[in-house]
C-alpha cells in the first residue's frame, strides 16, 4: 500500500506527475481538488487540505453508518458525532462547516435546522475533500471549512454491476436492535456516453449503550436509530469532442424515524441516561427529504482556457418532532395538542469558472468566475399551517479572482479575492403567540437588507528540501448568523426587518501555519491555526431554545496527520486535534469568556492500524480518546464538566473466491459513555445521551 495513496490529507509530491516510465508502467497524477476553484493540486496547497477517499470510507462503513463518526474518525478538529438525525453542535475547527455535494450547498443560511449531513448515503460518495478553515471559494457558510462529497463516477467498460448487504446488531442481539443496509449500483461506458445508477435501503433499529440500557429517542430534533432511509441516484455524462463534456446528476435522499419509541428521561445528577420504550411519539415522524439536481459543462481547452459551468436546484424539507411544552393549540374537539415544525428550502444556484494556466513563462495560473445562488426557505407549523418563519428570499451574487504565481521552482504564492453581495427579502408577517416563552403575537415590518463584503486570501508554500514543506495562509470565510432563529423570535411590536442588527453578516478570519514532512515510508503534517471573527455568532440555551449571541469570538487550534508504513503490509496513522476559544461576553471589545461544547471540540488523539495477511485477510483497528475538560466558564452547572472517554473499533475483510465478506465491530470494548455534546452543551432529563455501545456489522459485498 503506497504512502501516497494511505496519506491522503498530507502530502502528494509535485513529481508525482503522470507519465510513463521506462518499464513501461505508469505513475499517477497528483489529485485535483474540485473544491477550490483555482484547481489546487493535494500537497500543494498552502491551507490544510484533507483527501478521504473511497477506500477510507468503506473502512469506516465496516463498523459505523454514522456520518458524524465517520468525520470525526477521519478529520482532525471535527466534533465527536452527535449519533442523531441532527447535526447542531458537530462543529468543524469551533465554527460552521459548508457541506456540499458535487459543489452545491446543502447548508440551508436562513434557517439552519442542523440536517445537512444527511442528504445523501455514503454509497453514492467517490470522495470526501475538506477545507480545513474559513473559505470564501464556494460563497455563504463556511467560516470553519468546507465539506464536499464528490460522487462516484462510472466505471469503464459497458456494465459494471456491484450489490452489498450489511446486518447490524447490538451485542446482546436484541430483535428491536437488529438493522440492514441493501445496496445495488450499475454504470459503465458506451461510446461517448457514460451512466451510473445506484440504490441503497437502510433499516435502522434502535441503539443500546455499553450499559445494555436502549438509548433515548430524540423526540424533538430527530433520530437515526429506528428509522428507514433509502437513496436513489442517477449520473448520465456525454463527451461532446475530446474536450468537451456533459454531465447530469440527481439524487434523491429520504430518511424517516419508524416512530416506535418514546424517550425515557433520565437523570443527570445520579448519571443516569435517557432511555427508551415501546410507544407512540406525539405527532408525525421526523424525516430529511433532499432532492439534487445538478447540471455541469466542462471545456478543457476552450481559446486556452479551461471552463466549467454548473447549474443545480435543490428541494429540501425538514421535520422536527414535538417539544413537551413548544406549540400547544387545540384541535376542533377542544382537546390540547402541540404542534411541530417544519423547514422548507429551495435552492436554484449556478456557478461559473474559467482558469487560465501556464501564463509568463508557465508560471501564472489565473481563476475568475461568477456564483449565483437564490435560497427560498421558511419553517411551518406542520399541523395548524401557521407561519413560525416567514418566508424569505436571499439572493447572493459573487464574482472572484485567484492567482497562483511559481516564484522559484521552490516558492510558490497564492492570492485571491472575492466580492460578495446578498439581499435578504422578508415580507411583513405577525409571529406566533407562544406561552411557553411568553411571547405575545407581534406585527413586525418587512425589509430588504442587504450586505456587501470583500474578502481576501494570501498563501504561500516553500519546499525546504525535497521532503520537507512549509506553508501559511490567510483566508476569511463569509456567511449570515440564523435569520430564521432571529425572526421567528421577535417579542417588541414595531419592529423592523431592516434595522435588526442580528443581520449583520459574520466574517471569519483563518490564519495558519504548517509544515509537511514526507519521507520514504513516512508522512506528517503540522498545523497552528487561529480562527477570528469580531462579530461572530455564539449560540447559548435559553430555556426550551437556542438563542444566538453575536459576540466578538477567536478560535485557536493545532491539527496534526501522520502515518508510518512499517512494511507493505502494516501501516500505523495518528490524528490529533485541540482548538480552544473565547468570546466577548460585555461587549468590550477584548475576548472574556472561554467557549463551551457547543463550540469547540474536545481533544483528541486517534490511532489506526491496517494490516494485510497474505492476499485474502485485512484488518483495521482504531482507538480515539477524548480527553476530559472542564469549561470553567459555563454558566450552567450541569455542562460544565466533560468526562472523556475511549472508543476503539475493529474490522476485518475477507476476499472470497466470489465477492467480499467482512465483520466490523464499532466501540470493541463496549465503552459505557455520555456523549460529548450531552455533556456540555444541551441540558435537560430528556437530552442526556448515552453512546451507542458494542455493535457488530456483518457485510457482503460482490462486483460483477
Amino acid at each position: 500500500m503506497a504512502v501516497a495513496s494511505t496519506l491522503s490529507p498530507l502530502w502528494v509530491m509535485a513529481t508525482a506527475a503522470s507519465a510513463q516510465t521506462e518499464e513501461g508502467s505508469f505513475s499517477l497524477s497528483p489529485l485535483t481538488i474540485s473544491a477550490t476553484r483555482g484547481k489546487t493540486v493535494e500537497g500543494e496547497s498552502p491551507q490544510k487540505i484533507t483527501v478521504i477517499t473511497r477506500e477510507q470510507i468503506e473502512r469506516q462503513q465496516k463498523f459505523t453508518q454514522d456520518r458524524g463518526q465517520i468525520l470525526n474518525n477521519l478529520i482532525p478538529g471535527y466534533s465527536p458525532g452527535r449519533q442523531k438525525l441532527t447535526n447542531s453542535g458537530e462543529t468543524f475547527r469551533g465554527r460552521e462547516a459548508l457541506i456540499m455535494v458535487d459543489g452545491v450547498p446543502q447548508s440551508n443560511p436562513l434557517r439552519d435546522s442542523a440536517r445537512d449531513g444527511y442528504t445523501i448515503d455514503l454509497n453514492m460518495v467517490e470522495r470526501i475533500e475538506v477545507i480545513h478553515g474559513a473559505s470564501a471559494e464556494h460563497g455563504l457558510g463556511a467560516t470553519g471549512g468546507i465539506i464536499n462529497y464528490v460522487t462516484r463516477r462510472p466505471e469503464s467498460g459497458q456494465v459494471n454491476q456491484h450489490a452489498g448487504a450489511r446486518v447490524t446488531t447490538d451485542d446482546g442481539v436484541h430483535g428491536d436492535g437488529t438493522g440492514y443496509k441493501l445496496d445495488y449500483q450499475v454504470s459503465g461506458q458506451q461510446g461517448d456516453w457514460d451512466y451510473l445508477t445506484g440504490v441503497t435501503w437502510h433499516e435502522r433499529g434502535l441503539f443500546y449503550d455499553g450499559k445494555g440500557r436502549t438509548v433515548g429517542i430524540d423526540e424533538i430534533s430527530g433520530e437515526v436509530q429506528d428509522s428507514s432511509s433509502y437513496d436513489l441516484f442517477t449520473k448520465l455524462g456525454h463527451w461532446l469532442d475530446d474536450e468537451q463534456n456533459v454531465e447530469f446528476s440527481v439524487n434523491h435522499f429520504n430518511l424517516e424515524g419508524n416512530n416506535d419509541y418514546v424517550a425515557v428521561p433520565g437523570d443527570r445528577d445520579r448519571k443516569i441516561p435517557t432511555t427508551s420504550r415501546k410507544g407512540t411519539p406525539t405527532g408525525d415522524a421526523p424525516f430529511n427529504r433532499s432532492t439534487t439536481a445538478n447540471l455541469k459543462y466542462s471545456h478543457g481547452d476552450w481559446r486556452g482556457n479551461q471552463v466549467d459551468a454548473q447549474v443545480y436546484y435543490q428541494r429540501f424539507r425538514a421535520q422536527f418532532g414535538t417539544h413537551p411544552t413548544a406549540f400547544p393549540y387545540e384541535d376542533e374537539a377542544g382537546n390540547e395538542r402541540l404542534d411541530q415544525t417544519r423547514t422548507e428550502s429551495d435552492k436554484v444556484g449556478a456557478k461559473f469558472t474559467l482558469t487560465r494556466e501556464g501564463m509568463i513563462n508557465d508560471r501564472l495560473d489565473l481563476t475568475t468566475g461568477v456564483d449565483l445562488l437564490q435560497d427560498e426557505t421558511q419553517q411551518m407549523l406542520v399541523q395548524t399551517g401557521r407561519t413560525y418563519v416567514p418566508e424569505s428570499q436571499l439572493h447572493n451574487l459573487a464574482a472572484f479572482l485567484q492567482a497562483d504565481v511559481a516564484v522559484t521552482d521552490a516558492l510558490t504564492l497564492h492570492a485571491g479575492v472575492r466580492h460578495e453581495y446578498a439581499r435578504l427579502n422578508v415580507d411583513s408577517y405577525e409571529t406566533i403567540d407562544r406561552s411557553d416563552v411568553t411571547q405575545d403575537l407581534v406585527q413586525v415590518d418587512g425589509g430588504s437588507p442587504d450586505f456587501e463584503e470583500t474578502l481576501f486570501n494570501a498563501g504561500a508554500v516553500y519546499q525546504v528540501t525535497p521532503g520537507v514543506q512549509v506553508f501559511g495562509n490567510i483566508s476569511e470565510g463569509f456567511g449570515i448568523p440564523d435569520a430564521g432563529r432571529v425572526l421567528r423570535s421577535i417579542d417588541q411590536p414595531n419592529r423592523d426587518v431592516d434595522t435588526l442588527v442580528q443581520l449583520v453578516p459574520i466574517v471569519t478570519d483563518n490564519r495558519e501555519v504548517g509544515v509537511r514532512f514526507k519521507g520514504r515510508n513516512y508522512g506528517l503534517e503540522v498545523s497552528y491555526y487561529e480562527s477570528n471573527s469580531d462579530l461572530g455568532e455564539r449560540l447559548t440555551q435559553e430555556g426550551t431554545t437556542f438563542v444566538g449571541k453575536r459576540e466578538k469570538v477567536e478560535i485557536q487550534g493545532v491539527d496534526v496527520n501522520g502515518e508510518w508504513e512499517l512494511s507493505d503490509a502494516h501501516t500505523l496513522e495518528l490524528l490529533y486535534a485541540f482548538n480552544q476559544g473565547e468570546s466577548d461576553t460585555d461587549g468590550d471589545g477584548r475576548v472574556d469568556t472561554d467557549l463551551t461544547g457547543f463550540n469547540v471540540a474536545p481533544e483528541r488523539l486517534t490511532l489506526k492500524w491496517q494490516a494485510l495477511w497474505g492476499e485474502r485477510l485485512s484488518t483495521q483497528l482504531q482507538g480515539s480518546h477524548n480527553f476530559s475538560k472542564t469549561f470553567e466558564d459555563q454558566s450552567n452547572p450541569n455542562l460544565r464538566r466533560f468526562h472523556g472517554y475511549t472508543l476503539v473499533d475493529a474490522a476485518m475483510s475477507y476476499r472470497l473466491p466470489v465477492g467480499e465478506a467482512s465483520l466490523g465491530i464499532e466501540n470493541l470494548l463496549d465503552e459505557d459513555y455520555i456523549t460529548y455534546y450531552s455533556q456540555t452543551a444541551r441540558d435537560g432529563a430528556n437530552q442526556y445521551f448515552a453512546g451507542r455501545g458494542r455493535t457488530f456489522t456483518l457485510g457482503y459485498q460482490v462486483d460483477f
